[in-house]
């Protein structure tokens, strides 16, 4: 007889439980309706304990009112992106119990959410990295990956924007992840410009791009080719291995993308910039001279071999890259930039040597020679930074840079028309 007291006790416990996490789910989605978001998430921590044991209809309540709560405190601006984190992680939670079920009210709504918040934790990420909060943004961008990871691209940049904000520790994992899905980024880009807006937008295809001019909505289409990022995935992962130290693991994951990935030169570059880093010149050489040999007429590969012999300080190497690449496409904008900043660097010691002279016949003398040298400088980048504005008239630095060399060589006709252009 006792027995069944005791049956009855525990009965009356579970079913008072219920009751008061009913109760507490419904307080929560008052206040959360009366615009108390905070009161509603601290009604449901009280609750926490009791929705492991509660019916997955009650459990699913409970995590719907809790991912709506964060949401809402996310709109409002309250610790954005941690809220919308959570409100995702609850509607994920919801999910997940309403598929075990097979009982599905508050799932639709919730994926729905999701959706809005991946969209939201991108447009902050972006304007995160605008203003230079590089760690918040790679934290939302790899949070959207979390959300849909279909999408790699957010992995991808949230990579990318770990290594703007000097996180080597987190970029690394992401770059790992990128390397075992093999991730390229190559494809096309559909776009056309917006008549309203005057923005640049982008289509999934070039039949929904060609049928948005045609209705008149957009003009000016432009396809774009879009490289495969390999090479900087795993240049990057490269780099922070040997900045770690672990050069040999550097070098094994160059290679085994290169064996997953043979046609892909961008890899051959990558793996000759990691033997420079580490001084090997003998072994550079010889992948410079491979990838030369597998695509001798892709100026975008012989541009990069310039970058690299720049930052090995091999200018002459560089500039005969740099003029390689002109050569073979002569709209190659950034080549002709190159080419002007290398021969500019030949002005520094020498306005060194002219600031350490002094004022007798002897120092006057080497004065002229050396004001002639520098002027004999500025009258060599003038082709280059001309043909670089004609191509990129939008591009200031080029603008100031030529304006400043025309300054500096009094040619004041010059400066005036380059200034009217505006």
């Amino acid at each position: 007889m006792k027995s069944k007291y005791l049956l009855l006790a525990s009965a009356l416990l579970i079913s008072a439980a219920t009751f008061a996490q009913k109760d507490q789910i419904k307080n929560a989605e008052k206040a959360l309706k009366s615009g108390d978001a905070q009161g509603a998430i601290a009604i449901l921590k009280d609750a926490e304990n009791l929705v492991t044991n509660a019916k997955d209809v009650e459990q699913a309540q409970y995590y719907f009112v809790k991912g709506n709560a964060y949401l809402d405190l996310a709109n409002k601006k309250v610790e954005e992106g941690k809220n919308l984190s959570a409100a995702a992680e609850s509607y994920k939670t919801l999910i997940d119990v309403e598929k075990a079920s097979g009982k599905q009210k508050y799932s639709t709504q919730a994926a729905s959410s999701i959706t809005e918040i991946k969209g939201k934790l991108i447009n902050s990420a972006i304007a995160d990295s605008q203003a230079n909060k590089h760690n918040e943004s790679a934290k939302k961008l790899y949070d959207a990956y979390q959300l849909d990871k279909n999408d790699t691209i957010n992995l991808y940049y949230a990579a990318s924007t770990a290594v703007n904000a000097q996180d080597y520790d987190t970029a690394l994992p992401m770059y790992e992840e990128l390397k075992k899905l093999n991730y390229s980024g190559k494809g096309t880009l559909y776009t056309a410009v917006n008549k309203i807006s005057g923005s640049e937008d982008g289509f999934a295809n070039a039949k929904d791009r060609d049928l948005a001019v045609k209705i008149g909505t957009h003009e000016k289409p432009k396809t774009e080719a879009v490289p495969s990022k390999r090479g900087e995935i795993y240049k990057n992962l490269a780099l922070i291995l040997v900045q770690k130290g672990k050069i040999e693991e550097a070098k094994k994951a160059i290679a085994d993308a290169r064996k997953t990935n043979p046609e892909d030169t961008s890899l051959i570059l990558t793996e000759a910039n990691l033997y420079l880093e580490t001084k090997d010149f003998d072994t550079y050489k010889k992948l410079v001279s491979e990838a030369l040999e597998k695509d001798p007429n892709n100026a975008d590969l012989i541009f990069n071999l310039g970058v690299i012999s720049a930052n090995a300080k091999n200018t002459a190497d560089a500039e005969k890259y740099y003029a390689k690449a002109i050569e073979i496409k002569p709209d190659y904008v950034n080549a002709y930039i190159n080419i002007a900043a290398l021969k500019l660097e030949a002005e520094k010691p020498i306005i060194d040597e002219m600031n350490k002279l002094g004022t007798s016949a002897k120092d006057m003398k080497r004065y002229d020679v050396l004001k002639a040298q520098r002027e004999g400088v500025f009258k060599s980048v003038i082709p280059y930074l001309k043909k670089a504005n004609e191509l990129d008239p939008q591009n200031d630095d080029v603008k100031k840079t030529l304006l400043g060399v025309y300054s500096a060589l009094e040619m004041t006709a010059e400066a005036k028309a380059l200034k009217a252009k505006g």
